[in-house]
């Protein structure tokens, strides 16, 4: 039993977004395979995207339903679709469960890159097609997670909750809606992160291309693809290390 002096620890709290056509459950088990001298320095909180899966997840056969996904976009892949519905329906949540020091995002879904109208190429998320003819193409925890703390910085997102401090970023990328990303990135992102980057990851060189949009990031390479790996004798050390960096930025009262 401890004396009337000590002090509990606050741990930082976290807002878990989860990848593509996932959900907060599957997420959970996922992170729950890193050790306790990790998961008991930060507190995690998981949530499901507020849009039902439009098609087959990747993890099907593998983790149950049901899925989710966070926003789609469509018109030749320059303009998102329900992207403000899901920002509003992150900053609820936050609200009304908060406070959270910062986000942890995994995946980015499928890119592929494809020339728009201006002969410019751009990145896409492929899904099946729409009813209606048109692709619809959907993006994950990561890519959300990275861009949230520009856009609330700009005064675009999460505006009603206290700044974003910290980022765990697990297959990410940038968004590419120029409309969005020249607001998301438009100043270098300052915020403490820790970045994962799959050796096999075909994705791998847009979460290198993140990168240049932070300062000072921690980067954990890994052997293996897009997925979420377990912490080794190389990348646990620099896990701990930023979580140490972090306790020693985070405010002893939860701020709103």
């Amino acid at each position: 039993m401890g004396s009337e002096g000590d002090v509990a620890v606050r741990k930082p709290r976290f807002l878990c977004l989860h990848g593509f056509r996932t959900s907060a459950d599957i997420l959970q088990k996922q992170v729950g395979k890193w050790p306790e001298s990790v998961l008991g320095k930060i507190d995690l909180v998981f949530l499901d995207a507020p849009f039902p899966s439009l098609g087959k997840s990747d993890v099907e056969g593998i983790f149950d339903p049901p899925y989710y996904e966070w926003f789609q976009f469509s018109k030749e892949f320059t303009e998102y679709t329900n992207f403000d519905e899901c920002l509003a329906f992150i900053e609820d949540y936050m609200i009304k469960h908060g406070p959270f020091d910062g986000l942890l995002g995994f995946s980015q879904g499928h890119h592929d890159c494809f020339p728009n109208s201006s002969g410019k190429p751009i990145c896409r998320i492929i899904s099946s097609p729409s009813s209606s003819g048109t692709e619809i193409v959907m993006r994950g925890g990561a890519i959300l997670s990275a861009a949230l703390p520009g856009l609330q910085a700009e005064g675009l997102a999460l505006t009603k909750v206290a700044k974003i401090k910290y980022l765990i970023i697990i297959g990410g990328a940038k968004l590419k809606c120029p409309s969005i990303a020249e607001k998301a990135y438009s100043s270098t992102i300052q915020c403490p992160s820790v970045h994962f980057l799959g050796e096999t990851d075909f994705l791998k060189q847009y979460g290198v291309e993140l990168l240049e949009s932070f300062l000072d990031p921690s980067v954990i390479h890994h052997p293996k693809g897009h997925t979420i790996p377990r912490l080794d004798d190389k990348s646990l050390p620099v896990m701990l290390g930023f979580l140490e960096r972090i306790q020693k930025m985070l405010p002893e009262k939860e701020e709103w």
